[in-house]
C-alpha cells in the first residue's frame, strides 16, 4: 500500500526550504546566508531518498494507483475546486527524475554560487551588487520553489491543480532565468522566455475553458 503522507512529505519538503530561505534567512539572518545552500540541497537529498522509495513501492506493488482524498481548496458559487495527489508508475517515475536532476544542479550550483557566498577570487567575474549574501539566499529560495512547483505538477489530481502549478514552474523560470536582472542580456533573456511560456498558457487555459463548458453543458 503506498503511504499517502510520504508522497505528501515529497511535496512539502522542497517547499518548506523555500519558505525558510524567503522568509527567515533572507530577510533576517543575512548573516548565516551561507546556510542557503546546504538547506537547499539537503531537503531535495530527502525528497530524492522518498521519491525512490516511493518508486520502488509503486514498482512491487500491485495496486500502484494512489489517488488521495481530495481536499477543499476553494468555492466559486457551485463550483468546489479541490486538490490532491495522483500516484501511478509515471508520476512515480517523473518524481525520481525531477528531484534526482534538481539534486545535482543544486549541488553543482554550491560550487557555482559560492564566490557571492564567500568572496573568493573568482569573485571579479560578478559585479559588486552581485556579491551580496542574499543573492546567495535568493537564489536558493528560487530552486527550491521551483522544485516544489515541478513536484506540484507531476502529482496534480486535477487539471485547475495542474494549471496553478504549470503558472508556478513559468514564474520560477523566469526568475531563474532573469537572475541577474540588471545585465541587459540576462533581462532581454527572461522576457522572452516569459512571452513564449504565455503563449503555451494560453492555449492551456482555452483547453481548460473548453472542458469547462463542455462538462457544464452535458451535466444539465
Amino acid at each position: 500500500m503506498i503511504n499517502e503522507q510520504l508522497v505528501w512529505a515529497i511535496f512539502f519538503i522542497p517547499l518548506a526550504s523555500f519558505c525558510v530561505l524567503a522568509l527567515l534567512v533572507r530577510p533576517f539572518f543575512n548573516s548565516y546566508s551561507y546556510i542557503s545552500g546546504p538547506i537547499a540541497v539537503v531537503s531535495i537529498g530527502i525528497a530524492f531518498i522518498l521519491s525512490l522509495l516511493t518508486f520502488f513501492e509503486v514498482a512491487t506493488n500491485s495496486n500502484h494507483n494512489l489517488v488521495s482524498e481530495p481536499y477543499p481548496w476553494l468555492e466559486i458559487g457551485d463550483f468546489h475546486f479541490t486538490v490532491g495527489i495522483l500516484m501511478d508508475p509515471l508520476t512515480a517515475v517523473m518524481l525520481v527524475v525531477v528531484t534526482g536532476v534538481s539534486l545535482m544542479v543544486q549541488i553543482y550550483s554550491m560550487g557555482y554560487m559560492k564566490p557571492l557566498n564567500h568572496g573568493s577570487e573568482n569573485a571579479e567575474h560578478h559585479g559588486p551588487e552581485e556579491l551580496g549574501k542574499p543573492v546567495y539566499a535568493r537564489y536558493f529560495a528560487y530552486m527550491s520553489l521551483f522544485t516544489a512547483s515541478m513536484l506540484g505538477l507531476v502529482m496534480a489530481a486535477n487539471v485547475v491543480q495542474l494549471f496553478v502549478f504549470w503558472e508556478l514552474v513559468g514564474l520560477c523560470s523566469y526568475l531563474l532565468i532573469g537572475f541577474w536582472f540588471h545585465r541587459p542580456a540576462a533581462a532581454a533573456a527572461a522576457k522572452k522566455a516569459f512571452i513564449v511560456t504565455r503563449v503555451g498558457d494560453f492555449g492551456f487555459l482555452i483547453a481548460l475553458m473548453y472542458l469547462f463548458f463542455k462538462t457544464s453543458t452535458e451535466s444539465e
